[in-house]
Order: C-alpha cells, then sequence, then structure tokens
C-alpha cells in the first residue's frame, strides 16, 4: 500500500472530486471519525467547495441523531457498550435522511432531529433535496452498522494518539474506538482511509 501525505484542504477538494465523478445523480457521503480527527470540519469544507461546483448539500451530523439521554445514558455516562452500539438512533438516520436521498428516495430530509444537549427534539423543517444533490453526514462511529452510503471516508487515529488528543472529559471513550477498529473495520470499508494521527498533516492510504 501506498501512503500520500497531503492536507486538510487537499483533502476536501478530493471528496468533492469523488463526487463529482458521479453526476447528476444523488451522492450519500459519510466522513467518519473520532473527535480530535475534526470530522465536522472536513465535511463542512467539502460541502462549500460542492456548492461553488453548483451541487445541492446538506450536512448533516451523526450528533444530531443520537437517541434520547434516558436511553443513552441507561447504564450510566461512560458505559462503552452503549457509546458504541446505543448513542446512534441508526434508524432514524436512515428514516429522515439517507433512504431519502438514496436512489428512488423522496429527496425530503431532516437536517437534524434531536438536540443532545437539551435532551429535546429540534423543530427544524425538512429540505428538498434536488436530484444530484448530496448528503454530507459527520461523526463518529458510523461504519459497519449497514447504513445505506455511497461514498465513505474513513479519518484513522491509532490508539496513543487518541489517548493524547482527546479531550479529557472524552478519554473514557478510547476504548470503544479501539472496539470499533477491530470489530467494524472502519478502514476496510473505507473508500477513502486517510490517516490522521496528526489532523493538520493527514496522509491518504491507498489500496
Amino acid at each position: 500500500m501506498r501512503i500520500t501525505p497531503t492536507t486538510p484542504a487537499a483533502l476536501a477538494e478530493q471528496i468533492a472530486d469523488l463526487v463529482a465523478a458521479r453526476p447528476g445523480q444523488r451522492v450519500r457521503v459519510v466522513v467518519d471519525g473520532a473527535p480530535p480527527t475534526a470530522p465536522q470540519a472536513l465535511a463542512g469544507e467539502a460541502a462549500t467547495l460542492l456548492r461553488l461546483r453548483g451541487r445541492d448539500v446538506v450536512l448533516v451530523s451523526a450528533a444530531d441523531f443520537l437517541r434520547p439521554a434516558s436511553v443513552r445514558l441507561e447504564y450510566g455516562r461512560t458505559d462503552v457498550d452503549m457509546f458504541l452500539d446505543g448513542w446512534l438512533d441508526a434508524g432514524a438516520l436512515r428514516r429522515e435522511v439517507l433512504d431519502p436521498a438514496g436512489p428512488g428516495g423522496s429527496g425530503r430530509v431532516l437536517p437534524r432531529l434531536w438536540n443532545a444537549d437539551r435532551d429535546r427534539a429540534y423543530r427544524d423543517d425538512y429540505r428538498e433535496l434536488a436530484g444530484d444533490g448530496v448528503v454530507l453526514l459527520a461523526g463518529a462511529l458510523l461504519l459497519g452498522r449497514g447504513l445505506p452510503l455511497d461514498l465513505a471516508v474513513h479519518l484513522r487515529m491509532t490508539s496513543a494518539a487518541l489517548a493524547r488528543r482527546m479531550d479529557d472529559h472524552e478519554r473514557w471513550t478510547v476504548t470503544a474506538f479501539e472496539r470499533y477498529d477491530h470489530e467494524r473495520d472502519p478502514s476496510g470499508e473505507a473508500d477513502l482511509l486517510v490517516l490522521a494521527d496528526h489532523p493538520e498533516r493527514p496522509a491518504v492510504r491507498d489500496r
């Protein structure tokens, strides 16, 4: 395998190019990575570039599709099993975003569902996604769930780097990300694998 150094800006361009290679159709893209890899920032840059190229884009954060606190925190605030498998409302994400944005879907997508900070639903309106529109979904622990996706970008950070870069209150999640790597193999599922131990100096690993 070949490892090619790159930059965050060039990565965003590469994602935009991958989408542009699918003209005239809706594309569902996931940018998956632990918080220190900043998947939302990369997805946001790619969204800006795609809009400049004339594509309709809906940017979705997985953090806005979490389950209510009564479900997420049923076994405590630091339960690794629940964090890995029980925090994300994957069914709602499929129903409200990914299925409607897919082939034959209605195109009617909901950008945000649940405000985890306030533990109540957002009051967002649905968006009508154009026939060649793009959904950019950003967040963590999103691959290996069978979500319907067209392009997958995985920002891989080693356990040692995660432990160094994770905020103190989130350090307990490092074990979950280690399990995610081993149990779900996001690197193997990704169309674009980014080595992100140093997010400011990433590298792309070619298959």
